[in-house]
C-alpha cells in the first residue's frame, strides 16, 4: 500500500518527500517504530512525541506526520496537518480498509446507562439472529472474544483495528459505547455511524484532566449528532433540548413523561419468585407492544426504550426485542443473581453515593419485606466517600453488612471504623463482618422471606486487592456458590 492511498480524506501540508513511499502500518507509539510504518507525532499532557523522530528515523521509519514546525531528517517524507489526532483518526481508518462501513453502526452516548443501553442493543439483535460486536466499557466484544479495553472508547487505531476484527468475524452489526472524552480527543474522528444514541446527561467529568465546565461536557455530548445519520434521544433529560439544539441528523425522541415518538406508559414494577424488573407498554406507531423487562429500576425502562427505538428504526421483530429484554443481564449493573419466595440478592457497581442513593431508591420501589445492603469502601482513595456511603446506608437500608472492598494498603477494619463513624448517629441496623464472602454468606443465610439484598461496590469485578495483591473474587460467583447450600 502506498501513503497516499491512505490521504484521501486528510487535509494536510507537504513538507517533504515522496507521497508514493510503501507502507504497511500507522503508530504513535515510538517504541512500534520500524520499517514501513507511518509515525504519527502527537502532544500529550506530559509528552510530545515530535521529541522522538529522530528515534524512530533511526529505527527505519520513512514517513512523519507532524503539526509542529520540527527539523526533518533527510530521505524522511513528512506531512503537516492541523491536529494530529485527528490524523490518527483518518489515517487508522484508511489502514484498515474502512471496515465500519462494512457493518450497521450504532454509536450510544450518556453520562448514565451507555453500558447498559448497549448490551440490551445487542440482544435484541442477536436474539433476531444477527451477528453482533460491541465496544464499550467492559471492553471489546468479538464473538465469544472479550479484549480489555483501556478506556470506554479506544484510542482511533485500536477502535478501527477492533471494527476489522469484528468485520473479518462475520458481525453484521457494532454498538458501542461513544464518550465524550472520546469525541474531545478526537478518537471518534471521521466515524458516521447509522444510529446515534442520547441517554442522559448530569454533571460529571468535569476537571482538569477532562472538561472545563459543564457546558463544554454537554457540547461534546451532543456531536453524537452531527457524527450519525439518524439520531435517537431521551426526551425526558433536562438538557434534552439543549442536546438536540444543532443536530444535524433527522431525530426519533424517547421517554416516559414526555411526549415523544416511543413513549412508555403503564410502567409497573414487578418482584415475583424468578424475576425483578419492570412491565411497561410502548406505543409505535399504530401498535403497542408489551414489555417486560428483566432488570428494576426506571433508567432501565429509558435504557430499553433506546434499545425499542434502535429496534423499530431497524425493523427488528417485535418477538426479538420482547424476549431479548426480559432475559438481558449486565455483569454488575443492577444484575439479579438469585431470586426465590425467600429473597432476591442484586449486585451492583454502585460505589459512591449519588449512585448507593439512587440504587436504594430504586430497589425500595419493590417494597421489600427489609433492605440489606453489604457494602464497603476501597482503601488509599477520598475518605468522604465512606462517610456518605455510611450516611446514606444508615438512612436507607433495614441493615447494613459493612464489609471489605479493595481494602489496598489499608486496614479493612480502619475503613470499617470511618464507614460506621457516618452510619451510627443515623440509628440504622448494621453489622461489621471484615470478610466479604462471609458477609455476603451472612446477608443470604439470615434472609427473612421476602427480602432484597443489595451486594454493591464491585459489580462486575473480579478482583479483591489487598496490600498490593490481587485475588480473584468475584461477588456473582460467591452468591451463587451460596445459595447452593440453603
Amino acid at each position: 500500500m502506498k501513503f497516499s492511498d491512505w490521504l484521501n480524506e486528510l487535509t494536510y501540508e507537504m513538507i517533504q518527500g515522496d507521497l508514493e513511499q510503501e507502507v504497511t502500518d500507522v503508530i504513535y507509539d515510538s517504541r512500534k517504530a520500524g520499517p514501513g510504518c507511518v509515525f504519527v507525532c502527537m502532544k500529550g499532557t506530559k509528552t510530545d512525541s515530535h521529541t522522538f523522530i529522530p528515534d524512530v528515523a533511526a529505527a527505519g521509519t520513512k514517513v512523519l506526520v507532524v503539526e509542529e514546525d520540527v527539523p526533518v531528517p533527510e530521505g524522511i517524507t513528512a506531512i503537516r496537518v492541523e491536529n494530529s489526532r485527528n490524523a490518527l483518526a483518518l489515517l487508522s481508518a484508511a489502514r484498515f480498509g474502512y471496515p465500519l462501513k462494512k457493518m450497521v453502526s450504532v454509536g450510544v452516548t450518556g453520562t448514565k446507562g451507555k453500558t447498559t443501553t448497549t448490551h440490551m442493543m445487542k440482544a435484541v439483535l442477536e436474539a433476531a439472529g444477527k451477528k453482533v460486536g460491541m465496544i464499550g466499557t467492559t471492553g471489546a466484544v468479538i464473538g465469544e472474544e472479550v479484549f480489555p479495553t483501556r478506556n470506554t472508547t479506544p484510542e482511533s487505531y485500536e477502535l478501527q483495528e477492533y471494527f476489522y476484527k469484528m468485520a473479518e468475524a462475520g458481525c453484521d452489526y457494532v454498538i458501542m459505547e461513544v464518550s465524550s472524552q472520546g469525541i474531545k480527543m478526537h478518537r471518534t474522528d471521521g466515524i458516521v455511524f447509522d444510529y446515534g444514541v442520547f441517554t442522559n446527561i448530569s454533571p460529571d467529568h468535569i476537571g482538569p484532566d477532562e472538561h472545563a465546565d459543564f457546558n463544554e461536557y454537554l457540547y461534546y455530548k451532543s456531536r453524537i449528532f452531527h457524527m450519525c445519520r439518524k439520531g435517537i434521544y431521551n426526551k425526558d433529560d433536562e438538557h434534552a433540548a439543549d442536546i438536540i439544539r444543532e443536530a444535524a441528523c433527522p431525530l426519533w425522541s424517547f421517554g416516559v413523561e414526555a411526549e415523544a415518538d416511543f413513549a412508555a406508559s403503564d410502567v409497573r414494577h414487578v418482584a415475583e419468585p424468578g424475576f425483578v424488573g419492570m412491565e411497561f407498554d410502548v406505543k409505535i406507531k399504530e401498535k403497542a407492544l408489551d414489555v417486560k423487562l428483566g432488570m428494576p429500576g426506571m433508567f432501565n425502562v429509558h435504557n430499553a426504550l433506546a434499545a425499542v427505538a434502535m429496534a423499530a428504526l431497524m425493523e427488528v421483530g417485535d418477538e426479538a426485542v420482547k424476549s431479548a429484554l426480559q432475559t438481558v443481564t449486565v455483569n454488575g449493573r443492577m444484575e439479579t443473581v438469585y431470586s426465590s419466595a425467600l429473597c432476591t440478592v442484586i449486585v451492583d457497581y454502585a460505589h459512591n453515593a449519588v449512585s448507593m442513593e439512587s440504587l436504594l431508591t430504586t430497589l425500595r420501589a419493590y417494597h421489600p419485606k427489609r433492605l440489606v445492603c453489604v457494602f464497603g469502601c476501597g482503601g488509599n482513595r477520598a475518605k468522604d466517600r465512606r462517610y456518605s456511603m455510611g450516611e446514606i446506608g444508615g438512612r436507607m437500608a433495614d441493615l447494613c453488612i459493612i464489609t471489605a472492598d479493595n481494602s489496598r494498603f489499608e486496614k479493612t477494619e480502619d475503613i470499617i471504623a470511618d464507614i460506621r463513624s457516618a452510619l451510627e448517629p443515623t440509628g440504622g441496623s448494621f453489622i461489621e463482618i471484615p470478610d466479604r464472602r462471609e458477609a455476603i454468606e451472612y446477608s443470604i443465610f439470615h434472609a427473612e422471606p421476602g427480602d432484597m439484598i443489595a451486594i454493591i461496590g464491585k459489580g462486575h469485578e473480579d478482583y479483591q486487592e489487598m496490600n498490593g495483591v490481587r485475588t480473584h473474587f468475584l461477588d456473582r460467583e460467591v452468591i451463587e456458590e451460596t445459595v447452593k447450600k440453603l
